[in-house]
């Protein structure tokens, strides 16, 4: 918490040192939305950025992100013998049965997980102008593991989640975070190759550093038709103990603009990227954040504006995004779990099966804009619940600093 009032003191200080400096609504200026996903925080995922033109002004942008990640203990097994694996493959998984004795007898890999966690996604931004078509933007990521009480996490917090399933879905503890014990920070994970995570109640972490360029083309149909386009190479240097590596991707943005009556508009974004992880590998024992060398990611983003006459903006957002899995989904045809079943309704099995499983959600966000600065909230669900995040919030605030 004393690093967050910090930052929003420079903030403060920054606003009144640069009064004169004045930036407009420039396509859609989305926060960082990504999921504080508990393997996805260890890699440089790509953001979209759907603006229609590189920026003309320095800013600097604050994102303060949380999100509930679940999911109970379970084991998963994986036969190397090729007969078990055609067998498992021609049966549904919840009927497998495999007994695991010893690598000679039943050779197998192995892993176990159990997440359960607010999850807090604090990143710091500077976008800059190279040139009237390009842009850099340098972002610094970290993270705080907390148990998520009131009042620090009124929304993402066990008890109005449960809340909300008890009195308004009318399901009684459906993924047992009662039965485990609600407010808990237990991240424990054993990769398959014997390497261990742990995180606990106010564990603090640098994730790493990213380097976006982005080059806006200049073509006929910016003006003809308002569709713009821009395209992105990006550089991530993860800094964390756990996975010391760099990770490079490219992305790809359209942005559609339709001008409306009564000082509104409308414009409908679509982002692709593709990230390649641990293209460098600093250190031989960084854990396996998913056997899947590429993520690819695509969202689908509406968003309407209306303008005041004092050149100040609200606008409303939906965001999709699917991310591609993160392990291998071949493995699902033969893998073997084991965990609690009858201690929730669902999902107990969810913390290896929804790595082999392409992940989705849906967020809602408001933008409030001036000449001085941009502020927005957002709140993610994750309707196929994944519980990873099952729901998440998160504010930014963006502001110009010098031109």
């Amino acid at each position: 918490m004393l690093r967050v009032l910090f930052i929003l003191l420079v903030f403060n200080n920054l606003n009144s040192q640069n009064a004169n400096i004045q930036f407009s609504q420039n396509g859609i200026e989305n926060p960082n939305i990504l999921t504080t996903h508990h393997f996805g925080i260890f890699s440089s995922r790509i953001s979209s950025n759907l603006k229609h033109h590189a920026t003309t002004n320095t800013s600097i942008n604050l994102n303060i992100n949380s999100g509930n990640n679940f999911h109970p203990y379970v084991e998963g097994y994986f036969p190397k013998n090729p007969e078990v694996r055609q067998q498992f493959s021609e049966t549904i998984w919840y009927n497998r049965r495999f007994n695991y004795l010893d690598e000679e007898t039943t050779p197998a890999d192995y892993m176990n997980i159990v997440v359960d966690a607010v999850i807090k996604h604090i990143s710091l931004g500077v976008n800059i102008p190279i040139n009237k078509n390009r842009e850099l933007n340098i972002n610094l990521r970290s993270y705080l593991f907390t148990k998520g009480k009131y009042p620090f996490s009124p929304i993402t917090s066990d008890e109005t989640i449960e809340w909300f399933h008890s009195h308004i879905i009318g399901d009684e503890d459906p993924f047992g975070r009662k039965y485990y014990g609600l407010n808990q920070t237990n991240i424990n994970y054993l990769d398959r190759n014997g390497r261990t995570l742990q995180l606990k109640h106010n564990d603090f972490f640098i994730g790493g550093i990213s380097f976006d360029h982005y080059y806006y083309p200049e073509i006929s149909l910016n003006k003809t038709k308002q569709l713009f386009v821009n395209l992105g190479t990006h550089l991530g240097i993860n800094t964390s103990k756990y996975n010391t590596s760099t990770d490079v991707g490219g992305s790809i943005n359209f942005v559609k603009q339709f001008n409306l009556k009564n000082n509104y508009s409308f414009n409908f974004g679509i982002h692709g990227s593709v990230l390649r992880k641990n293209l460098i590998d600093f250190n031989k024992e960084n854990i396996d954040f998913g056997n899947n060398k590429f993520l690819a990611t695509f969202e689908a983003n509406p968003q309407i504006t209306r303008y005041t006459k004092n050149g100040n903006f609200n606008s409303i957002g939906i965001n999709y995004q699917i991310q591609t899995s993160y392990n291998k989904k071949k493995e699902a045809d033969y893998y073997f779990l084991l965990g609690e079943w009858q201690a929730a309704d669902s999902g107990w099995h969810h913390g290896v099966s929804e790595l082999y499983n392409s992940l989705s959600n849906w967020s809602i966000i408001y933008s409030y804009g001036s000449p001085k600065f941009l502020f927005s909230f957002y709140l993610k669900q994750d309707f196929l619940v994944n519980n990873a995040p099952d729901l998440q919030t998160g504010i930014s605030f963006k502001k110009p600093l010098f031109n």
